[in-house]
């Protein structure tokens, strides 16, 4: 069983923070190798903090202006589904290929596709980015300054937009595939997780209460949707979760998940919180783009 390790503390924090619910917490956790009771004391335990703190923020407050507050109330604000920028059917021409929907889900705006490239595609990419990795790193929410950390266990190397033929013919592809303009998406990022590598569970978008997040917004705003697409087949593990949802997408060579987490009112979707499970054997390939509001410079 894992320890629960300054890594772990961090995560646990940041995500009882941000509103997670204690099943989706609890669940990613035990989907870590964690035993439940473990997992749902630690969760406990976090929720309990974080309400503790904002109590108590709420309180130095009031009393600082010479009343005294009841406990916070959180308003809530559902994301509100509107009409997803894909194209329906089960058949997606994308620039220069067909893609298949093997399934969609609404809440959230999710899906999972085939054949958003060949086999031949697959190992292109792979066998011209394998020499260039580099441990890949994470936003860091206070400063906005790209740090290495335990959560994310992986190596990577990005792209720069439309950077040679192939690597154009792929943005593309994908810009057509996600029906958003392609001058709005960052480059293409490459990684591989090596056995037990994983991603715990986060958010792609920028979290518009955290200071940092301003640094990367002022390239062209927020986040919008994320496509992942597979470069391999993983043998045993390596699944993107969705813990909210309680969806799991197994890698499978060419096919790709989907997931919008903006709406047209610029809301943002908390069931859009994902990670990379372990990979239990072989290694996990896998190329992300990312969408932003305007054009990402």
């Amino acid at each position: 069983m894992p320890l629960v390790d300054a890594a772990w503390q961090e995560w646990l924090g940041t995500n009882a923070a941000r509103g997670c619910t204690m099943d989706s917490m609890i669940d990613a956790m035990v989907q870590a190798g964690f035993a439940a009771d473990v997992a749902q004391q630690m969760v406990r335990n976090a929720i309990g903090l974080s309400l503790a703190s904002g109590a108590a923020s709420g309180t130095a407050a009031a009393r600082a202006n010479g009343t005294e507050a009841a406990p916070p109330q959180k308003t809530p604000h559902p994301y509100r589904y509107d009409d997803a920028p894909v194209a329906r059917g089960n058949t997606i021409r994308a620039y220069d290929r067909d893609v298949q929907v093997l399934m969609r889900c609404e809440r959230p705006q999710l899906m999972v596709l085939a054949n958003v490239l060949s086999a031949d595609e697959c190992a292109e990419m792979i066998g011209r980015s394998r020499h260039r990795l580099k441990r890949s790193t994470t936003v860091n929410p206070a400063t906005g300054q790209e740090d290495v950390i335990r959560n994310r266990t992986s190596e990577g190397i990005w792209y720069q937009r439309g950077e040679d033929a192939f690597i154009e013919r792929m943005d593309r592809r994908i810009a057509s595939l996600m029906n958003w303009p392609a001058e709005n998406g960052e480059g293409l990022q490459i990684l591989r997780y090596g056995p037990t590598g994983e991603y715990r569970p986060h958010f792609d978008y920028f979290a518009p209460d955290q200071p940092g997040s301003a640094v990367h917004t002022a390239r062209g705003g927020q986040r919008v949707a994320t496509l992942v697409v597979y470069l391999n087949d993983v043998p045993d593990g390596g699944e993107t979760i969705f813990p909210e949802a309680g969806l799991s997408v197994a890698a499978k060579q060419g096919g790709a998940v989907y997931f919008r987490y903006m709406n047209g009112q610029r809301q943002l979707d908390p069931l859009t919180l994902h990670g990379g499970a372990p990979v239990v054997a072989g290694e996990k390939w896998i190329m992300t783009k990312w969408m932003r509001e305007r054009a990402y410079v």
